[in-house]
């Protein structure tokens, strides 16, 4: 299968857990459709680039060294994503990545993720936080930059006054999940 024949497929994919498992392991058994389904997913440009996201995320989930060849185009990258439709499983890849590096400690993770990589996730975290995203994408990028101020001292800090900040304006679950993250911060 060659890129356009992925974005036909792609084109079939809908919302519903069943198509984006399905074509997620059709990625797994053919791990070479990695690189040209990330090109797709970082043209965010429509529907088709958010379903790339999508089935990227499902096939992360079970098979995250996947990636790893593409760390760098990966983190170079989810930050300038633009449709919430995109950022919102990117950040669950990040979350996946950097509670693989910090809580499971997974040795193939911590070879694979460079310091480089894991400054880029803290940019696109602080990013798609302070910026007008969904929910869920707030609450990855929580996850990720309370466990990236453990290698970073200065994100804490930066972190709880965010959330202090956005506290007030935020919904019933940017609150819970911001009082979850201020509990665990030492600042």
């Amino acid at each position: 299968m060659n890129k356009a024949q992925l974005y036909k497929a792609l084109d079939y994919i809908n919302h519903s857990r069943e198509k984006r498992m399905e074509m997620a392991l059709l990625v797994s058994k053919n791990p070479h459709l990695v690189q040209p389904l990330l090109e797709i997913a970082f043209e965010d440009i429509n529907l088709i680039s958010s379903k790339a996201c999508w089935v990227m995320e499902f096939t992360a989930k079970e098979n995250l060294p996947y990636l790893f060849p593409y760390l760098n185009r990966f983190t170079e990258t989810i930050g300038s994503l633009k449709l919430d439709s995109s950022v919102r499983p990117m950040a669950k890849i990040c979350e996946y990545l950097v509670t693989g590096y910090f809580q499971k400690k997974d040795a193939v993770v911590r070879n694979a993720l460079k310091e480089k990589h894991l400054e880029e996730i803290t940019s696109a975290c602080f990013d798609w936080l302070i910026g007008n995203h969904k929910v869920a994408a707030q609450a990855y990028s929580m996850t990720c930059l309370l466990l990236l101020g453990r290698k970073f001292d200065w994100i804490h800090p930066e972190l709880k006054l965010i959330l202090e900040q956005n506290y007030i304006s935020g919904s019933a679950a940017y609150k819970a999940r911001a009082r979850m993250t201020l509990k665990k911060i030492k600042v």
